[in-house]
């Protein structure tokens, strides 16, 4: 019976990524046939790409809520339990910087800036600085479910220090900070982080609805500081950058498979045996797990092992060397604003079709009792992950404009919502911001916004090629705040009358 319930799990899982990487296909099709002619061996590698992408994502989905997210809960159970501040700390620093290692959008992330960079931003010295900045806030995040401080202040004062480092960082830097933080929220870090806060939110004697979010956007900022300092530490470093040939120069269709696999299984090996020592020794001391839930979680991690080397060895060897050309022969034609129209078109496609947005809306719904539904939702995050790949698009096509111009008042927009805003709906709205950064985002539109830039005459790879995460990422922050004060305003209203009738009637 346990076997065809997980069955059944990994077909839901399947369904879920089909829906999340076939837009993006069918839009590759149609351009392959019309104004993007695609050779016949580039085109069958971004096919198999596809394939190994929906067969890795499907596993990994699945070891990750057998596997991930049970560590997750049984960890903050532990932790909750010890009723110790520095072991609540203390664990925030380890967990924070041992699942911030594992999140595949991360890897995704660094290696393309490894790759555009030669090497002088290297996707090691990347991926733990993150990390660690994701560590300090996690850490931070726990201590202030247990201390009671407003999430909305947390929020305040991390984007003074990150706007305030900004002011002394490079271009480049500002939009690799920027969609790291976009990048770390994925499939990994958020079902662990949630069920973290969850179990440390128990140490107050209830677990508080309003604590259980806000966890994940507290470790986002995390991401950003530690990039930022890298520039602010050594400001002499000018990083440039541009597109090394890709996979496409091999006359082999699977070569690049081959190559690709044996360093996504050392790069994932690495990655998850820390977690899972770690988790090991919390069995030893603490947990003392049965065997059937710990065969469980073993099979988990195995699941996610197997998925993430497969979904890695997709996106490297296939997938994203076709955004790349894409957005550079659009950025070829004479009249550059279809690169802005693909963007947007790419963005309604992607979001619409992300699993994550689906819950997400689901949670919004159950959280204001129906009163926000899908309908006003999914048109709400649609059209604003459009507006921002877009926008991407048009900072590429207009050097000029440059990336602080959105971020800058944008994440003062999110801030100053907060201030206004019901607390849950500010956890949620900050917790959302990787929602729609997902697989797809991190993978396609961020290749084909690279190969856009390396096409047009004056734009930089390094600045304007970059961002493209931080902006998708913004926008459901936004938006759901937006949304909470709309949800707030209509329940004034509606207690309004009662108030009125029951003065009356005394």
């Amino acid at each position: 019976m346990g076997e065809l319930i997980e069955l059944a799990v990994l077909g839901e899982k399947f369904r879920e990524v089909i829906m999340s990487v076939f837009p993006v296909v069918v839009i590759v099709l149609v351009l392959s046939v019309t104004v993007v002619p695609l050779e016949p061996i580039v085109l069958t590698r971004f096919l198999i790409g596809a394939l190994f992408i929906i067969i890795g994502l499907s596993i990994f989905l699945f070891g990750a809520e057998i596997g991930i997210a049970a560590i997750g809960t049984h960890m903050g159970s532990a932790i909750a339990n010890s009723n110790k501040l520095w072991i609540v700390g203390a664990a925030g620093l380890g967990l924070g910087f041992l699942i911030s290692i594992c999140e595949p959008d991360l890897h995704i992330l660094a290696g393309q800036v490894s790759k555009v960079t030669s090497g002088v931003i290297s996707k090691a010295s990347l991926v733990v600085a993150v990390s660690i900045g994701i560590a300090v806030m996690l850490a931070v995040g726990f201590l202030r479910i247990i201390r009671n401080v407003a999430l909305r202040w947390v929020f305040i004062v991390s984007y003074l220090i990150i706007f305030g480092l900004a002011l002394y960082s490079s271009p480049e830097f500002i939009a690799i900070a920027f969609d790291s933080s976009g990048a770390t929220t994925g499939a990994m870090t958020v079902p662990f982080m949630l069920a973290l806060g969850l179990g440390v939110s128990s140490l107050k004697g209830i677990a508080s609805e309003e604590d259980s979010f806000g966890l994940v956007g507290i470790a986002s900022a995390g991401a950003i500081m530690p990039v930022l300092a890298m520039s602010v530490l050594s400001p002499s470093a000018k990083v440039t950058g541009s597109l090394p040939p890709g996979a496409a120069e091999n006359g082999s269709i699977l070569a690049p498979f081959a190559e690709a696999l044996p360093v996504a299984i050392r790069d994932i090996g690495i990655s998850l045996l820390p977690l899972a020592l770690l988790f090991w020794l919390f069995q030893v001391r603490y947990l003392k797990l049965s065997r059937r839930p710990l065969s469980r979680i073993l099979k988990g991690l195995i699941y996610t092992f197997v998925g993430l080397t497969l979904f890695l060895a997709g996106v490297n060897a296939g997938f994203m060397d076709v955004g790349s050309i894409v957005g550079y022969v659009l950025a070829s034609f004479e009249n550059k604003w279809i690169v802005v129209l693909a963007g947007l078109f790419f963005g309604l496609a992607v979001v619409l079709a992300e699993p994550a947005v689906h819950v997400l809306v689901r949670q919004i719904e159950d959280v204001t009792s129906g009163y926000l539904t899908g309908k006003v939702v999914f048109p709400a995050l649609s059209l604003g992950v459009g507006l921002s790949v877009a926008l991407s698009a048009l900072r590429i096509v207009v050097p000029g404009i440059k990336l602080w111009h959105y971020l800058l008042p944008g994440w003062a927009l999110a801030v100053g919502l907060s201030l206004f805003v019901p607390n849950l709906f500010v956890g949620m709205a900050f917790d959302s911001g990787g929602v729609a950064s997902g697989p797809m985002t991190a993978t396609f539109i961020l290749a084909f916004a690279q190969g856009a830039a390396e096409a047009i005459e004056g734009a930089d790879v390094m600045i304007e090629g970059f961002g493209v995460i931080a902006m998708v990422a913004l926008t459901p922050i936004i938006a759901l705040q937006v949304l909470g004060l709309m949800y707030a305003k209509k329940s004034v209203k509606e207690a309004e009358p009662r108030g009125t009738e029951c003065r009356e009637e005394v």
